[in-house]
């Protein structure tokens, strides 16, 4: 598991630097009229606590550390809250929406990986529900933005106070994919926080789910 994903200290920066954006007011408006919701990779659990009014909503994640902020935060008693792999998990339900947002589809790297994941959602989707999923642009190659100079940003952390934080990526031109690390200085005491190097999908431009 990714430490970016998985180590408290780490996981504790992923609210600061995702805000509520259009692509969750999208998903909130497919959610109208829906009794059931399936949050797949749904992280710290935002969007699946905010679609959890007067329905059911389902999150699920790998990474506990993110189910532990996912739990606590406001609105997270009315979600189940699972932890397992968006390729084999199996709730022997079915749900009127489902959705995997925040890129999450990137992290199925090979073909096999992107039909396991596909199979689970279509075992869990009901007969008249629909699926949305989100996934960069490849033509894009947003990933060139990646580097230490490009991202170098100062964030305002609720614990550790002001941290300075940047990217570092590579790109293998064989494979097409995208491997990438984010560190976090604090600047109170210079304690260095980062993650190993994590792939993402490939980049190419046949692969609809390139980073």
């Amino acid at each position: 598991m990714d430490r970016l994903y998985d180590d408290p200290d780490l996981v504790s920066f992923y609210d600061v630097e995702n805000v509520w954006s259009s692509d969750q007011d999208y998903c909130r408006s497919l959610a109208a009229g829906c009794a059931s919701v399936l949050d797949l990779g749904c992280g710290t659990g935002w969007l699946a606590a905010e679609l959890a009014s007067g329905r059911a909503v389902v999150g699920v994640d790998p990474a506990e550390a993110m189910l532990e902020i996912a739990r606590a935060r406001p609105g997270g008693d009315r979600v189940t809250w699972v932890r397992g792999d968006g390729r084999s998990v199996r709730l022997d339900r079915r749900f009127d929406l489902i959705v995997l947002t925040g890129h999450a589809f990137q992290v199925f790297l090979t073909p096999a990986d992107r039909l396991a994941a596909l199979r689970t959602i279509a075992a869990h989707l009901a007969p008249e529900g629909r699926f949305i999923f989100d996934s960069r642009n490849p033509a894009r190659e947003e990933w060139r933005e990646w580097t230490p100079a490009e991202s170098a940003r100062r964030i305002e952390h609720p614990r550790f106070g002001p941290v300075d934080a940047w990217n570092d990526v590579e790109h293998d031109p064989a494979t097409g994919i995208v491997t990438y690390g984010t560190i976090y200085r604090i600047a109170a005491d210079g304690r260095v926080l980062c993650c190993p190097r994590t792939p993402a999908s490939p980049s190419r431009r046949a692969t609809s789910s390139s980073g």
